[in-house]
């Protein structure tokens, strides 16, 4: 069977390559890169300034684009979630957050998640498989046509997080690759200084990251302040403990520009991680490895069949000021967009009529890197 090249995951210099093999000059190889990143244009009937004998040939080799929107939940404050489907039927979900002063889009990096954070909906599905470069770009890209039109220039500016399904740094080399494709400024030029990528952890990628000159910014999910409990919550902490993910976060905050802090996320669980006392367990953590962060609190998001409720807001906002009084950083992020299950921890592609045990079927059950002691 012939391989088809996936175009949108390509870089521009990669493009060049790639048409020069078909006898076309660069300049064609350019034309397709902003026509898809900056026009963003979803097929090569619509790049009318191509020849349609190049267009044709293009079609015979070649695909722009491979995720299609399969549904769409507009939230009453706005807020869009969108299930995508693959080329081959897998789910992907996509969030689009308008705010005031910018619009947000939350990507996945993988379809399902191998990593079963007890209070996340996503772990339910597992591991379909990792997305390509591509398909990451293409949610962003399918964001913003489905928000504006296709080719309108946002009227403000777009930050990116990968913070929907997946672990991002079990897919780090797509994920990378993704980021230089649209930061590149003949596309949507979305820069990694507007993109923050979360991870439940993974040691060896946080300090592979630190070396890398053009990075996102990095935030960490924590859920709780000792071992047994996270050992609970996040099983991917028997792999790498707290000690040795805080070791990791100092050596990265050598890598932090000026006035750059990295964020810990950390999801409240009603009567399971919200004591006054986890609040100065965790301050005290913090503290102790001498880290510059903020730290992001969570209320859950409650999604059946998660047996966890979200924190009051008066015991969120004690545990907040027990960690201020500490000299902890502290914000609550307010959820958008509960009410079409598009807030954090939500994302379980549903849909009424999803085939669970086709996906189940679908699923990849070797997870590189990823062991438990």
């Amino acid at each position: 069977m012939k391989e088809i090249v996936e175009l949108t995951g390509l870089s521009q210099p990669e493009l060049i390559s790639f048409v020069e093999t078909l006898g076309e000059p660069a300049y064609r190889g350019r034309q397709i890169f902003a026509a898809l990143q900056h026009r963003r244009l979803r097929s090569f009937d619509e790049i009318t300034d191509l020849s349609k004998d190049l267009r044709a040939r293009l079609n015979d080799v070649a695909r722009p684009s491979s995720i299609k929107i399969e549904s769409r939940y507009i939230s009453s404050d706005g807020t869009r979630r969108y299930l995508m489907k693959t080329h081959d039927s897998l789910p992907v979900e996509t969030v689009f957050i308008p705010e005031e002063h910018r619009d947000t889009i939350c990507f996945s990096s993988q379809s399902g998640c191998p990593l079963q954070c007890t209070f996340c909906l996503t772990a339910q599905l597992g591991l379909l498989r990792s997305l390509t470069a591509g398909e990451i770009v293409e949610q962003v890209l399918i964001a913003l046509n489905d928000a504006y039109g296709v080719g309108v220039k946002p009227p403000r500016g777009t930050n990116l997080v990968g913070m929907g399904a997946g672990e991002p740094f079990l897919n780090f080399d797509n994920l990378l690759k993704a980021l230089r494709v649209m930061a590149d400024r003949d596309g949507l030029y979305i820069v990694p200084n507007r993109v923050t990528i979360s991870t439940a952890g993974i040691v060896p990628k946080i300090l592979e990251l630190a070396e890398v000159a053009d990075r996102p910014h990095l935030a960490i999910s924590l859920a709780a302040p000792t071992d047994e409990l996270r050992n609970q919550l996040m099983p991917i902490n028997k792999r790498w403990p707290l000690e040795e993910l805080l070791k990791a976060c100092k050596v990265f905050e050598k890598s932090l520009k000026p006035g750059e802090r990295f964020t810990f996320e950390y999801v409240m669980l009603a009567g399971i991680n919200d004591s006054e006392e986890q609040a100065r367990q965790l301050a005290n953590l913090l503290n102790r490895h001498g880290l510059k962060v903020k730290v992001n609190l969570i209320p859950h998001n409650p999604a059946e069949p998660l047996p966890y409720r979200p924190s009051a807001d008066e015991t969120v906002d004690r545990f907040k000021q027990t960690l201020e009084a500490k000299g902890v950083h502290t914000y609550v992020r307010r959820p958008r967009g509960r009410d079409i299950f598009a807030a954090c921890g939500q994302l379980a592609a549903r849909q009424e009529k999803l085939n669970i045990a086709t996906l189940n079927a679908c699923k990849d059950t070797t997870t590189p890197g990823v062991t438990t002691r």
